[in-house]
């Protein structure tokens, strides 16, 4: 059992580690509250990109385009080609990366041919450690996804796609979400449905003129508009990330709490313990030296009287 010192040594080292997980949390929030700033500020942009690639379709119904499914298509296949998966860096953030890789998996089974792309370092350990090859990794961390870094992804799959070396590519992000476990995102991200770019309130009987044509203009917004969705898939995973580690180590506190809590009780008991029996060692002496004395005034007062 252990005794005392070694319990005080372990509540500190709990507490040691309590210190730890508090700033890991106001961390993880600070870069949380930063990065979806910097997506709020971007995001009305591509809405509007969306919006006007609605409004083509509307006044050019029968517009065909290579990032598009045909208006007569019969459905997609729902068997990827290629796939971006985005994780994380680092763990200590409850299950993020494990529900991407996941999903990832679950498209790999449907077509074991399937082209990976990853975004962050967990991704890409576990892949190679699994024996998964990886048609792309980018190298540059997920923790600080910029517009710069979602353009050059952008640009490796569109090449892709262009080049005929992909029908269908689909994305794996985690979307901010309370609860972690259904927050993970698999979106077809090339070709496009027509019918997700649906504008309402336009009357196809406005006059707009599209200059140089509506072809040429398509081919110009869908690569934007495939970047901003690029970036908020980057920028939702990161802000899940963090939110994923703050309550990875709100638990973690709450633990050390019960720990120490559990330890300073076995601490009290021990020293109680230890008092009592110095206590009953201080009295059992006190109560042999009283004794030792009386025996020796009896030997005296004997010796006396004789």
């Amino acid at each position: 059992m252990a005794n005392t010192k070694e319990i005080k040594s372990r509540i500190k080292s709990v507490r040691d580690t309590q210190k730890i997980a508090s700033a890991m949390y106001l961390i993880s929030s600070t870069k949380m509250q930063k990065a979806k700033a910097a997506l709020d500020g971007t995001r009305p942009y591509f809405t509007a990109l969306k919006r006007e690639i609605g409004r083509i379709f509307n006044f050019f119904g029968d517009i065909e385009s290579k990032y598009f499914y045909a208006e007569n298509y019969n459905g997609p296949t729902d068997k990827p080609d290629a796939c971006l998966v985005i994780t994380a860096d680092k763990g200590l953030a409850g299950a993020y990366n494990q529900n991407a890789i996941k999903e990832a998996e679950k498209l790999l089974k449907i077509n074991a041919d399937t082209k990976l792309f990853v975004v962050g370092e967990y991704g890409r350990q576990y892949f190679m450690r699994h024996n998964v090859p990886i048609e792309q990794a980018f190298l540059y961390t997920a923790q600080n996804p910029t517009m710069q870094r979602a353009r050059e992804i952008c640009r490796t799959l569109l090449d892709l796609y262009e080049s005929g070396g992909a029908d269908e590519i689909y994305i794996i992000y985690t979307d901010l979400s309370r609860d972690i476990d259904k927050s993970v995102q698999s979106v077809r991200l090339l070709p496009l449905e027509r019918k997700d770019f649906t504008v309402s309130g336009v009357s196809v009987k406005d006059k707009y003129e599209f200059w140089p044509d509506a072809n040429k203009i398509l081919e110009t917004i869908v690569p934007a508009f495939l970047t901003g969705f690029i970036y908020s898939a980057l920028v939702a995973s990161f802000c899940s990330e963090q939110n994923a580690r703050m309550t990875a180590m709100r638990a973690a506190n709450d633990n050390a709490e019960d720990i120490v809590s559990k330890l300073s009780v076995q601490y009290n008991r021990l020293r109680q313990a230890d008092i009592t029996k110095e206590i009953t060692e201080v009295s059992a002496g006190a109560k042999a030296q009283k004794i030792k004395r009386q025996a020796r005034e009896k030997q005296y007062e004997y010796r006396k009287n004789n």
